[in-house]
């Protein structure tokens, strides 16, 4: 299975490197080890690492005398499409384990050495290399035929990388390429990554004035009013979202003692990802997530089978030790904030709250454009609990997919050790996938806790925990919509949803008046009232992507009317100050994806965008 660019895969598949399930996948491992093949010709002592599919591309860690540079990327590149050109043949070969290691050893390949060591013996007796002219690599495949079948690539980016992502083991450079089926595919994904750049959300959270990063606290963004504005409509929407589903609204402290942890299972599995400091003569620890606090609310007293569902929506602050290297922006943070739900409901009651849950998940998504993917991930080889309750858990998540005729897919062995779960994925406008909700169902917890509630027939009984949160993090999905919307946010989002702009300062009293009535509808208006030019503030807005400009001049003085202009540029005048408001305020509410639609951004949508345009201005506020 091919893994995200930054995933490490496990030890167990390293040996299989690509794990290739697919033509595109098997010619994109092929690919790394021609790669590999021309580092080592230009690098005769390089010691190779692992070299897997991943999606969009493939990559492979070296240990090199030096740093790369573009020029070094170049000349691998070139030695990579003499191998091409050459047509040579991928041959397949088994040594007995004791042999290969023999002759890694003799290579000095040290960490193919360390792979084939930490394999179980029992998967290992036979291990297999491919070879083609006189590289050779371990590696259980599949390939292409010959390196003649390669499609069009590109080598992209080299980087350092941990062996093994163990920030204690020896530093590696991580060389990153691409190859596609066809030249229109890899021109197009070459494409999406310059537009991918330009829309990265740390350079427009700072063009944007949303939210900086400091080193005085790192990986923790500093939140501006502007950022502050989207991540409360952000945030209003999803409680919104939780009301309708009969959620309320709970808050639990940062600081916890150990001994929680320890009862939750955290202390054991987690420890090394929390912050823990000594509070008041005892160990405690900021908290990394809130299922156990929850636990605690609803142990306050007893339960009856009548309270039951209980559904509790917990937004407060949590905090994770993440490791340096796997910082990313929004995208990994150390404190963060998640639209935390938890539910404890009777079993009769499960297929109804994950239908529910169902429900809410595609409900939120929806003003944003994005439409849910499902997957179902089922027993793991190492689990807790028989095939019995395995049976039943699958079985109920199945159910309330297919009560919800929603498609799936399965991920066998993708759950974790304690309970299957339902992933929930995301597609952008570039055509990333991202994982956001996972839907628990979760029966170790209240056993670990003794929760229980009393039954109609007065004996006691044992709850099931349902969690989820749909955004994931705050922090992480302001950071995709941020990319997605390339900044420019449909208005119910915008930070600023207009920006009044007067002619001259004459204008100056009527803008202040506009902007006021806006304001009074709840609707974030703001006035450019420095000495530029018009065409100058509207460019400065257009810039900041504010979804509507209004110009005010004499003719809307005297006619308390506004001048509208959208960002598209589609533009109408002499419309009434109080229609103006109230179309705008619906528009608000409906969260409607206007002024510009969320689109892919390939030559369809760039051939589409005039038009586009076109439609947009037909549409205008009037």
């Amino acid at each position: 299975m091919a893994i995200d660019s930054d995933e490490i895969r496990s030890r167990a598949d390293e040996l299989l490197d690509a794990g290739a399930h697919d033509q595109l996948d098997t010619m994109r491992h092929s690919a790394a080890h021609v790669m590999a093949a021309a580092v080592l010709e230009l690098f005769p002592g390089a010691k190779l690492g692992i070299g897997p599919a991943i999606r969009d591309g493939f990559y492979y860690d070296f240990e090199l005398p030096r740093p790369l540079t573009p020029a070094d990327l170049e000349a691998i590149e070139a030695k990579m499409r003499e191998q091409v050109a050459a047509d040579l043949s991928f041959e397949r070969s088994e040594l007995s384990r004791e042999e290969a290691l023999a002759q890694l050893d003799k290579d000095g390949q040290q960490f193919k050495v360390e792979i084939v060591r930490d394999l179980p013996a029992e998967e290992s007796q036979v291990v297999s290399f491919y070879r083609h002219d006189g590289f050779s690599d371990l590696c259980r495949g599949p390939h292409v035929p010959s390196t003649g079948r390669l499609g069009p690539f590109k080598l992209l980016n080299s980087a350092a990388a941990y062996w093994r992502g163990d920030e204690t083991r020896p530093m590696l450079q991580r060389i990153y390429g691409t190859v596609w089926e066809t030249q229109a595919d890899l021109d197009r994904y070459l494409w999406r990554l310059e537009e991918a750049k330009k829309r990265d959300h740390r350079k427009l959270g700072r063009e944007l004035d949303l939210f900086t990063f400091h080193p005085e606290s790192p990986a923790a963004p500093f939140w501006h009013p502007r950022g502050m504005a989207l991540w409360r409509a952000l945030e209003a929407w999803s409680l919104e979202v939780r009301r309708g589903g009969g959620f309320d609204e709970v808050r639990t402290p940062s600081l916890v003692r150990r001994e929680l942890w320890q009862q939750s299972g955290h202390w054991d599995l987690y420890q090394d990802n929390m912050f823990v400091l000594d509070a008041d003569e005892h160990v405690a620890g900021l908290k990394p997530m809130n299922c156990p606090e929850e636990i605690l609310v609803y142990k306050t007293r007893s339960r009856s089978y009548r309270d039951l569902p209980m559904r509790f929506a917990d937004y407060s602050t949590l905090f994770r030790k993440e490791r340096t290297g796997a910082l990313a922006g929004l995208f990994r943070v150390r404190q963060l904030t998640q639209d935390d739900s938890h539910v404890f409901c009777r079993e009769d009651q499960v297929p109804d709250e994950l239908r529910l849950a169902l429900t809410l998940v595609q409900r939120q998504f929806e003003p944003f454009g994005f439409t849910p993917t499902f997957k179902l991930a089922t027993r793991p080889e190492k689990k807790l609990g028989s095939d019995e309750f395995w049976d039943v858990a699958e079985g109920r998540l199945r159910e309330a997919l297919d009560a919800e005729q929603l498609a799936y897919q399965l991920d066998p062995g993708g759950a974790a050790f304690y309970a299957p779960k339902i992933d929930v994925f995301i597609e952008d406008a570039l055509g990333r996938e991202w994982q956001m909700a996972t839907i628990q169902l979760d029966y170790q917890l209240p056993q670990r806790f003794d929760l229980e509630y009393r039954s109609g027939e007065g004996h006691f009984e044992r709850p099931v925990m349902i969690h989820y949160a749909i955004y994931g993090t705050f922090e992480r999905f302001a950071g995709i919509i941020v990319e997605h919307f390339a900044g420019a946010f449909p208005v119910w989002l915008a930070p600023v949803q207009v920006m009044v702009v007067p002619i001259a300062d004459r204008h100056l009293e009527y803008a202040m008046k506009v902007r006021d009535a806006l304001r009074a509808a709840e609707i974030r208006a703001e006035i450019d009232d420095r000495s530029e030019r018009m065409q100058a503030k509207l460019r400065d807005a257009q810039e900041q992507q504010i979804p509507v400009m209004l110009v005010v001049g004499d003719r809307d003085q005297e006619a308390n009317a506004v001048s509208p202009r959208l960002r598209t540029g589609a533009s109408s005048q002499d419309v009434p100050l109080d229609a103006f408001v109230d179309e705008l305020r619906t528009r608000i509410a409906a969260r409607e994806l206007w002024p510009v639609p969320v689109q892919q951004p390939d030559d369809d949508s760039r051939e589409a965008a005039e038009p586009s345009a076109q439609r947009e201005a037909s549409t205008a506020a009037t």
